[in-house]
C-alpha cells in the first residue's frame, strides 16, 4: 500500500511539473508573439514616420512629428494616436523583462493551489500596461508644451541640443543613486516575493500596478532620454530597451545599471562637447 501510495504520488508530482512546464512555455510562448507583432508594427510606424519627416529647428534638430498635430487632425486625436504608439512601444520595449516577472508570478500563485491562472496572470500584465499607459499620457502634454515652446522660442530652440546632452548625462547620473537601485531591485524580486496574497483577480490587478509603477520609476532616466533623442527613434528604442533588459538579467543589477550609467554620462558629455562645437 505504502508503495503504491508513493506511486501514485510521485506520478502527480510529475504530472504537476509536466504541467508548469506547459504553462510555462504558454507564457513565454504568448510574450514572444505579442514582442513580434509589437516590434513589427513599431517599426512600420516609425518607417512611416520618418517618410513624413520632421521639422527643422534652430539649433541644427529636427522636431519629431510625434509631438506634433497632422492637417484636420485635432488634439484630441493626434493625443489618442500618440498613446496607442506609446503602449504598442512599450509593448516592445518591456515584454522581454516582464515575462521573467509573469513567470515569477505564476509559479508563486499556483504553489497556494490558486485556479485561473491564466486569467491572474493576464490581469498583471493589464495592470503593468496601465501603468505605464498612463506615463505616455503624462509625457504627450509635457513634450507637446516643449515642442510649442521651441517654436515660440528660438534662443530655446539654439539650446536644445545643449539641454538634451545635458538631461543624458543626468540620467546616467541617476544610475548610481540609491533609488534606482532599491527600484531595481524591486523588478529583479526572487520567486514568491511581494506577490498578492490572497491571489485574486484584484490583488493580481494590483500587484501589476505595484510592478508597473517600479518599473517606470526604475526606467525614468533611460525613457526619459527616449523622449530627448527621438521619441521615434528605432535606433534610440534598441538602445534604451537592451540597457533596461541588461539591467534585469546581469546577475548583478546594480553593478550592471552603473555600467549603463558610465555609457549613459559618456554620451550626454558627447553631446554636450558636440552641441558646444557645432
Amino acid at each position: 500500500m505504502a508503495s503504491a501510495w508513493t506511486l501514485k504520488r510521485g506520478s502527480g508530482g510529475r504530472a504537476s511539473a509536466a504541467s508548469g512546464r506547459g504553462s510555462d512555455r504558454t507564457v513565454v510562448g504568448l510574450a514572444a508573439m505579442l514582442f513580434v507583432v509589437s516590434a513589427a508594427v513599431i517599426i512600420v510606424w516609425c518607417g512611416s514616420m520618418a517618410a513624413m519627416g520632421g521639422m527643422p529647428m534652430p539649433g541644427g534638430w529636427t522636431m519629431s512629428m510625434a509631438w506634433m498635430r497632422m492637417p484636420g487632425q485635432s488634439w484630441a486625436f493626434a493625443a489618442t494616436m500618440f498613446l496607442a504608439m506609446w503602449v504598442v512601444m512599450m509593448a516592445a520595449m518591456m515584454l522581454p523583462s516582464l515575462a521573467p516577472m509573469l513567470l515569477r508570478f505564476r509559479r508563486a500563485v499556483e504553489g497556494r493551489g490558486t485556479r485561473g491562472l491564466r486569467s491572474l496572470t493576464a490581469l498583471v500584465g493589464a495592470g503593468y500596461f496601465l501603468v505605464w499607459s498612463l506615463a505616455g499620457l503624462a509625457a504627450y502634454p509635457i513634450g507637446v508644451g516643449l515642442a510649442a515652446a521651441a517654436m515660440r522660442v528660438p534662443a530655446l530652440s539654439q539650446a536644445f541640443p545643449v539641454v538634451a546632452g545635458v538631461v543624458v548625462l543626468i540620467a546616467g547620473a541617476l544610475q548610481f543613486t540609491a533609488w534606482k537601485a532599491r527600484h531595481l531591485a524591486c523588478c529583479r524580486m526572487g520567486p514568491g516575493d511581494g506577490f498578492p496574497s490572497p491571489a485574486n483577480a484584484g490583488g493580481a490587478f494590483r500587484h501589476g500596478m505595484w510592478l508597473g509603477l517600479h518599473c517606470v520609476t526604475c526606467c525614468g532616466g533611460l525613457m526619459v532620454i527616449l523622449l530627448v533623442v527621438g521619441v521615434m527613434n528605432l535606433w534610440a528604442m534598441a538602445v534604451v530597451a537592451s540597457a533596461i533588459t541588461f539591467e534585469r538579467f546581469a546577475p548583478d543589477g546594480e553593478r550592471a545599471a552603473h555600467a549603463v550609467g558610465i555609457v549613459t554620462c559618456l554620451a550626454g558629455l558627447l553631446m554636450i562637447g558636440l552641441a558646444i562645437a557645432g
